[in-house]
């Protein structure tokens, strides 16, 4: 009579999985054609999109993706057949912007708004890093309801943008748009905002500015005395002697004090 054995392998002695072994194989073997690329021997764009599939590794599929984005038209055209294929992928979406196509950034603005950024944060998020590049084309209209979006990283994402169409705006409307992302609780947002200001010298700006050192948190306050100090024009002069004078007594009154004399070394 024959004994059946069941042999219970220790973890590390488990025999692998043939399956897993051959994944990884072939990601070898991608990795290393991925390598070998050049610019005498560029890879062929039909390869890359039969080769890019869902099912590999994140890392792999991620650098497949920047190979085809860095494609640009043609990388566009096939980014596009990967999303009606298997949809907006995170790496295909990074693409897209990467590819730096005026039809990508079309179906990339098209996309965020089809996003809930309270549900899909980190999807609204990947969206404008990847429309970073676009910043000073994009409308204004976007780069403010990016602004309204609730989440701390996506208010920040959206700060980038406004940094690169800024220029477009006089002070006042910069300071409509600013307005609410002073007044948020989270001093990253406010302090941001702070910097994207202080490049700006008009006396709005200033005062604004100086209202901060009064009402803002211990961190605005020092950062908006810093952006008058750096300022340095006798508009923002004027409101630093103000406010040493004005300040209660304590660090936001010293800090003033410490700006002021600053303007006046030689």
């Amino acid at each position: 009579m024959m004994t059946s054995w069941s042999v219970n392998w220790p973890p590390s002695w488990a025999p692998a999985d043939h399956d897993s072994v051959n994944e990884v194989a072939n990601e070898a073997v991608l990795w290393e054609r991925l390598s070998k690329a050049s610019r005498r021997a560029p890879l062929d764009p039909a390869w890359l999109g039969e080769v890019y599939s869902p099912s590999l590794s994140d890392e792999l599929r991620h650098a497949i993706a920047e190979k085809i984005g860095m494609l640009a038209e043609v990388g566009w055209t096939l980014i596009q057949q990967l999303i009606a294929k298997y949809g907006p992928e995170n790496e295909l979406i990074l693409a897209a912007g990467l590819s730096h196509q005026p039809e990508s950034r079309t179906w990339l603005m098209k996309h965020l708004r089809s996003i809930d950024p309270e549900t899909e944060p980190d999807r609204a998020l990947l969206v404008l890093q990847s429309l970073a590049c676009w910043g000073g084309e994009l409308p204004l209209s976007l780069i403010e309801q990016t602004l309204e979006m609730p989440g701390m990283n996506l208010r920040l994402a959206g700060l980038q943008l406004l940094n690169f169409h800024a220029h477009l705006l006089d002070d006042r409307e910069l300071l409509r748009v600013c307005n609410k992302l002073l007044k948020d609780f989270r001093d990253p947002v406010a302090l941001a905002t702070i910097r994207l200001l202080q490049r700006r010298n008009g006396t709005a700006i200033t005062e604004r500015l100086a209202q901060l050192t009064m009402d803002g948190s211990d961190p605005v306050a020092a950062a908006a005395l810093k952006a008058l100090g750096c300022i340095a024009t006798p508009a923002s002069q004027r409101w630093l002697l103000e406010l040493s004078q004005a300040l209660p007594e304590g660090d936001r009154r010293q800090m003033a004090c410490k700006q002021l004399k600053q303007q006046y070394r030689t």
